[in-house]
């Protein structure tokens, strides 16, 4: 038999110590380490009450879908099925597909964010198409709790819902008058109708139909998620004409509802 060597430097022992603890260490980072409960958390490992611990693959988030050409057109597809007012069936999120997504996030009481997802695709395909409030005749409806026009033809059927901007609420000083930025409810009747660009007091209207008063329901490039006028009713400028069309003198119009609050519309809870 050998002798076994002693190693009698202090010195010596700890540098071997030290060796042994680092290839312990390295073990552990390659192969898992054991928790406190015996559980052994490394990749794919069996724990020790005979349990495989989940892999990292495993833990990881699903991927994201992107949205791409396809879904952009069945959505937009599904949207103009549903009676929102979008353009042509592109593959493409131009100004009227945005447009008529935002209408239907606020119908729906979702978020507003005019961005396609596949949240708000899968709620698309869900998806029943408005319900008027009243279906007896052809008229327009402006909700103003949702924050969108509505025109319901002869069958009581929604066939076209967009996006508006109703009265902020606000009070404001015009004409040497102080009023308060509030849109009437009530039943209207269009009256006196101006094509293109009209001057007001408080600015810029394109195809303002009035209805009430100084009220109108025209075009307006800023046409945002919530109550922001003077009071008229804004629609977006791609289909400010064409809505000036549909609505001929004497058409009826409903307006009904509270508008909300800024921070409600933003937040989906726009009931």
């Amino acid at each position: 038999m050998k002798n076994l060597t002693v190693i009698r430097s202090p010195k010596r022992r700890l540098a071997l110590l030290g060796s042994t603890i680092l290839l312990l260490v390295a073990s552990v980072a390659a192969h898992g380490h054991t928790t406190a409960d015996g559980h052994t958390t490394a990749d794919g490992h069996t724990t020790a009450d005979g349990q495989t611990a989940p892999s990292s693959s495993a833990r990881r988030k699903p991927a994201r879908v992107s949205i791409g050409p396809r879904e952009i057109r069945e959505a937009e597809q599904r949207l103009f099925d549903l009676g929102y007012w979008t353009g042509p069936i592109t593959g493409r999120m131009d100004v009227a597909s945005h447009q008529a997504l935002i209408a239907f996030q606020k119908v729906e009481s979702r978020k507003v964010t005019g961005r396609l997802t596949m949240d708000e695709l899968e709620a698309l395909r869900d998806a029943s198409p408005p319900v008027p409030r009243d279906k007896s005749y052809a008229h327009v409806e402006i909700d103003l709790g949702r924050q969108v026009f509505m025109f319901i033809d002869e069958t009581g059927t929604v066939s076209r819902v967009l996006p508006v901007s109703s009265g902020s609420g606000k009070t404001f000083v015009s004409e040497g008058w102080e009023r308060e930025a509030i849109t009437p409810t009530g039943r209207f009747k269009v009256s006196t109708k101006i094509p293109g660009w009209h001057k007001s007091p408080m600015g810029m209207l394109y195809y303002p139909s009035y209805i009430v008063g100084g009220i109108a329901i025209h075009g307006a490039p800023s046409v945002p998620a919530f109550p922001a006028s003077h009071g008229c009713i804004r629609v977006p400028m791609f289909a400010a004409k064409e809505v000036s069309a549909m609505l001929p003198p004497g058409t009826w119009v409903i307006v009904y509802g509270t508008p909300p609050l800024r921070e409600s519309v933003a937040s989906g809870a726009n009931r």
